[in-house]
Formats: C-alpha cells, sequence, structure tokens
C-alpha cells in the first residue's frame, strides 16, 4: 500500500510498499519538470580497495541497457528537448533531467531503465575505465580541484569521507563487473531511492509511473553506520612547477546535517567569504589586492562537516595571505560578528534562498536532498525561520568550534620555493 501525505508549498510525498520514497512539487506556471533519481550512496560507503565504484556505476548507468544503446537513453531525453546528467558526491548519487511535461513518462522510463537494466558489458567497462581515469588526470591538472580532494584526504584522516569520489587510478582499473553488481545489490536498494520532481507535475501520476517502472524493486540495504567526523590540524603543500598560483584550502571542523548550529555556520560563512561585501573578500582582495578568487564554504556531511577558505594566490604573497586568513579567523572567534553584519547576513540569505529556488531543477533538488536525508521535506518557512534566530551568541559558538588554531588544517598546491619559514613537500 502507497502512503501518501501533503505538505504546504504544493508539495506531496509517498512512499511504495518497498521504501521508495517519491516527492514532488507541482509549479502550474511552467511547462517543464525536473526529475531525479536519488540514490543515498556515495563515495563514504566504499572500502579502501573499491574506492571510486560508485562514480563508476554513475557512467556506466549511461552506457546501454538491454533495450537502448547509450545513444538511444540520450536521444530519447534530447529530441524532445530535454537534457540528462547525473552527479555523485561523498554521500549520495543523482540521476537527474529536465524535460517538457508532456515528456515526464519517458524520463521516468529512461531513468529507471538506466537503473534497473543496465548491461555493463564487459567492452564498455573497459573502455569507462580509460574514461575515468582521464577525468582523474584532469582533476589533477587543475589545481583549484585537486586541492579540495587534497584537505579532505589529510584533514578527515582514516574517515571514509576523506577519499577522493573518484577514487585512483589503481582503485578504478581494478574495477570489473562482478564488483559492479555487487556494490548495486547492496546500496542500490529501495530504502535508499528517492524519486524528486518539480514542475509541471502531478503527485498521483509520478507514484503510479514510480510504481510502474520501479514498482518490482525488493531488498534493503542497511544502515550507513556512523563514524564521527574530526578534522586533525596540520599543513599539506603539494609542488607543480607548471603552476602560476598557489591554490589552497585553509579551515576546521563544522557541523552535520542534522546539526541546529548548522544555520549560524552558514551565516559565519557568508560573513567570513561568501560574498563580495565578505571580510576576506574585502580585505585581501580589495583592500590589498593579494588574490582575485577568495571565499569560504561551509560543508555537511551526515556525521560531520567543515568551514573553509579556499583561495589562489602568488608564491610570493602565500604566506601572507594565509596569515590575513588566519587573523580573520581569530577576530571572529575572539569577537564574533558586527550587529550591523549579522543583520545583514541574515537578511541576505533570507532572500538568497527564495531566488534559488526560482528554477526547477533547484527545486528538485531541495526536494530529493532533504527527502534524502531527514525523510521530510522541510519547509521554507521553518528554514528562513531558523536563519532569522541565528544570533551574536550562536556565532560566536560556531566560530570558536570550527576556527580553533588547534584544530586548522592547511592544503596547498603550487609553485613553491623552499625557504626558511615554510618548506615544500
Amino acid at each position: 500500500m502507497v502512503t501518501s501525505k501533503q505538505i504546504p508549498e504544493n508539495i506531496c510525498c509517498s512512499t511504495l510498499p518497498s521504501g521508495i520514497r517519491v516527492v514532488s512539487e507541482f509549479v502550474e506556471t511552467v511547462e517543464s519538470v525536473s526529475i531525479g533519481l536519488w540514490i543515498g550512496t556515495g563515495s563514504c560507503d566504499e572500502s579502501t580497495d573499491e574506492a571510486g565504484i560508485t562514480h563508476f556505476i554513475e557512467h556506466m548507468l549511461f552506457k546501454g541497457t538491454a533495450t537502448r544503446t547509450a545513444r538511444k537513453i540520450a536521444d530519447d531525453i534530447e529530441s524532445g528537448g530535454g537534457q540528462l546528467n547525473a552527479y555523485t558526491s561523498k554521500d549520495v548519487t543523482c540521476y537527474e533531467t529536465r524535460v517538457l511535461a508532456s515528456e515526464t513518462e519517458t524520463a521516468i522510463d529512461v531513468l529507471c531503465d538506466m537503473l534497473c537494466n543496465s548491461s555493463f558489458d564487459d567492452e564498455e567497462i573497459n573502455r569507462e575505465i580509460q574514461v575515468v581515469l582521464e577525468e582523474i588526470k584532469m582533476i589533477e591538472d587543475t589545481p583549484e580541484e585537486a586541492v579540495l580532494d587534497l584537505y579532505d584526504s589529510n584533514a578527515f584522516g582514516s574517515n571514509p569521507l576523506a577519499p577522493p569520489v573518484l577514487g585512483t587510478a589503481a582503485t578504478v582499473s581494478s574495477i570489473t563487473r562482478e564488483k559492479i553488481l555487487q556494490t548495486m545489490r547492496l546500496r542500490y536498494c529501495p530504502n535508499r531511492i528517492v524519486v524528486a520532481a518539480a514542475g509541471n507535475v502531478h503527485h498521483d501520476r509520478l507514484v503510479q509511473l514510480v510504481t510502474r517502472y520501479l514498482g518490482h524493486m525488493e531488498g534493503k540495504s542497511d544502515a550507513r553506520p556512523y563514524i564521527a567526523l574530526q578534522t586533525s590540524p596540520g599543513q599539506t603543500r603539494v609542488t607543480r612547477r607548471d603552476a602560476e598560483q598557489v591554490h589552497f584550502v585553509l579551515g576546521g571542523p563544522g557541523v552535520s546535517r542534522h546539526d541546529p548550529g548548522r544555520y549560524a555556520l552558514s551565516i559565519l560563512s557568508n560573513c567570513l567569504g561568501g560574498n563580495m561585501s565578505s571580510r576576506l573578500f574585502q580585505e585581501i582582495r580589495e583592500k590589498r589586492g593579494l588574490a582575485y578568487n577568495i571565499g569560504t564554504y561551509s560543508r555537511v556531511f551526515d556525521t560531520g562537516g567543515s568551514l573553509c577558505a579556499f583561495g589562489g594566490t602568488s608564491n610570493e604573497n602565500f604566506d601572507l595571505v594565509v596569515d590575513l586568513t588566519i587573523a580573520e579567523f581569530e577576530r571572529v572567534r575572539q569577537d564574533g560578528l558586527e550587529k550591523d553584519e549579522l543583520h545583514k547576513a541574515v537578511r541576505q540569505m533570507s532572500g538568497v534562498i527564495p531566488l534559488s529556488l526560482e528554477g526547477m531543477a533547484a527545486r528538485m533538488a531541495r526536494l530529493g536532498d532533504t527527502m534524502m536525508f531527514y525523510n521530510r521535506v522541510i519547509p521554507l518557512t521553518e528554514v528562513l525561520e531558523a536563519y532569522q534566530a541565528v544570533d551574536h551568541n550562536s556565532v560566536l559558538e560556531a566560530a570558536r568550534a570550527s576556527l580553533d588554531p588547534a584544530s586548522i588544517a592547511l592544503a596547498a598546491i603550487g609553485p613553491f620555493k623552499k625557504t626558511g619559514r615554510r618548506k615544500a613537500t
């Protein structure tokens, strides 16, 4: 029996007997629908010797099924004007499409066919291994991306969130059809699946389609084990002789998805480096001209998170930029945010969030993400009220927990020269 409920904002949720969750938001004023097939698995579920297999499976689901070639998968979506894509993160995988409302059934059919009937042909696997190896090389040749993986691998230590999503050349090269099928049997189960849609789509019709194409699925995945995420202080530098800049990530521990303090941490990140009026942008770029790219980000996972500054600068200015960033960290740890600064940040978030949801893809992502990790869609009013409740003390508490000098880690990639103060590794 399908269980359903309706919540505000024209959002409806249902759960199929198998455990698959279906969530949708009806928007009458558009002609399109964005659909996401969310799987609650990512690189954090992998053992050391299978690193990268979740991302590899994402690639392989586009390579053909029993009734569709790789070309036909693309044609069936694109011939109607639609788009098809996917991504893998540390804790979730999403296959997404945006189509005209009249193409909704075709889109569901294609996504479910990919999920349930992919061929995993050995020749295609061997070919895709080479593609992913090139993708790994591309990341390694892009220091502003590679440094993010470098930070995680060092700051997160032995936690499953530390390794890169793509895996390594050695682990990817060892992937076989048997490993793929075993991984899917263990993790691509109904209780880890959410189908989310936003746009001109009626919920009852969506549930009918998901039942038709996925209703046969059975099985249940074990819950993901809880392994607390902590950051380890330290500094890692990699020399790239062909680089013109030093790209760096500098930061400390954040909070989990489920911690109420995540709203205060988001406000803190916004004020430190989230926009052009932020502290780091004004001090390092506008006042001193030391960097073109400087900012912050706050990431949240089931078991913890991180608050980090990132940027790129010349080797000659790198030590100064790091010192200025740390000084700003310490200033906010001691004094928190100014009253006007905090008010502006809260007001800004109250505008940024609704503006970000003007597109159907963003609305769908909100539904899929929150249903996957909270088993409910958090009402927009609840989110805005949580931001409006952020005060000086909650931000100060977040700053002191995340930016403690004893917990700060640094990762950097650039054309380092040996100096008396700091040495390249």
